[in-house]
């Protein structure tokens, strides 16, 4: 399909620059079988989904993966790390900004810590090698690093370490550090939500999909067929596993937290019989209209950029013309969106 049939225009006020209480958003309903759209709040979700419903969701946890150093000739440069190359965590992959400060053979200081990183290479896609002076842990880049706020959101340089947004890109049951963006669906649970989940008899289960830097990729590509995603890690635990297949066999309908769960979820079912061990796989998995739908039966999201694989992943679940209309009628409605805007059920 052409890319330009995903378009849909925005006024900049409607893109959510800063994160709201948890559980407080606006909640818009789609019917993808009439297309008719209803206006709730994100508390009455538990009362939409049927006893009986098995809700997955991703438990990834974002990395603070954006560092501010200094070059060698002490200007500022962004290193965004995208992931590590060596089970020490000294070498990653990272994209820098502005590109020309962090060249092939430079050094970049991050102070206070005296954390230094050589750029060893930069390949065709500007994405860099850099290795680090020592190990960068988990407790190392929570000091140095800033969160990975998307590219929409607005922060001065350095400032998207504030406590709010540590916070509220995050979701409350996040374990996994592997992620560069949050699976932000997940944004607006909180512990309350999920026992009132379990009151009516809608269970749980996690996966982990890694989300990588590839989910801001712009698609430039003039038809869909021509754009290809970053593949992307997923885990599958036994008890995932085993839960998924008894919900389908028994006909029970899967609920996806986020698009990240839905693509998770059909790479997984479309694999080889894997037995009921742990699962590790790797997934470039583009869904776009006329994608069959194997696994997922109802689908909790947010609202995603023009032109977006996001964006297309929703519209084939729900029909580009019903979506389309869901967001024009969100945006006459004074909705919020993107990544700490409102929600959008699909069923």
């Amino acid at each position: 399909m052409r890319v330009d049939l995903f378009d849909y225009d925005l006024p900049a006020d409607r893109i959510a620059q800063a994160p709201h209480a948890r559980g407080t958003s606006r909640l818009l309903t789609l019917d993808r079988a009439s297309g008719a759209v209803a206006d709730r709040r994100f508390s009455e979700f538990p009362d939409l989904l049927r006893p009986g419903d098995l809700l997955v969701r991703n438990d990834v946890r974002v990395r603070n993966t954006r560092l501010y150093g200094r070059d060698e000739k002490d200007r500022v440069v962004e290193i965004f790390l995208l992931s590590p190359l060596d089970a020490e965590r000294r070498a990653w992959q990272a994209l820098a900004k502005p590109g020309r400060r962090a060249r092939s053979g430079g050094t970049v200081r991050f102070p206070p810590e005296d954390v230094s990183a050589t750029v060893r290479e930069v390949d065709d896609e500007a994405r860099r090698v850099v290795v680090f002076d020592r190990p960068v842990d988990e407790d190392l880049l929570a000091r140095i690093g800033h969160v990975p706020l998307p590219p929409y959101v607005r922060r001065e340089a350095g400032a998207a370490d504030r406590t709010a947004d540590r916070e509220g890109y995050q979701t409350v049951y996040a374990r996994e550090p592997l992620a560069v963006a949050a699976p932000t669906a997940g944004l607006h649970f909180t512990a309350e939500t999920f026992d009132r989940l379990a009151a009516r008899g809608v269970e749980v289960v996690d996966l982990t999909l890694a989300v990588g830097a590839g989910t801001f990729k712009p698609v430039r590509a003039l038809e869909t067929t021509r754009h290809r995603l970053d593949a992307e890690e997923v885990l599958l635990p036994a008890a995932t596993i085993r839960r998924l297949r008894q919900q389908l066999a028994a006909g029970g309908r899967v609920v996806a937290v986020g698009t990240t769960v839905t693509r998770a979820l059909e790479a997984w079912i479309r694999l080889p019989d894997s037995g009921e061990e742990n699962l590790r796989f790797s997934t470039d998995l583009f869904i776009t209209p006329g994608f069959e739908f194997r696994a997922v039966g109802a689908l909790l999201t947010n609202f995603h950029l023009p032109r977006s694989t996001l964006l297309m992943l929703v519209c084939a679940f729900a029909g580009r013309e019903n979506v389309l209309a869901a967001y024009a009628e969100a945006i006459r409605r004074g909705y919020l969106f993107y990544s700490f805007g409102d929600a959008m059920w699909i069923a």
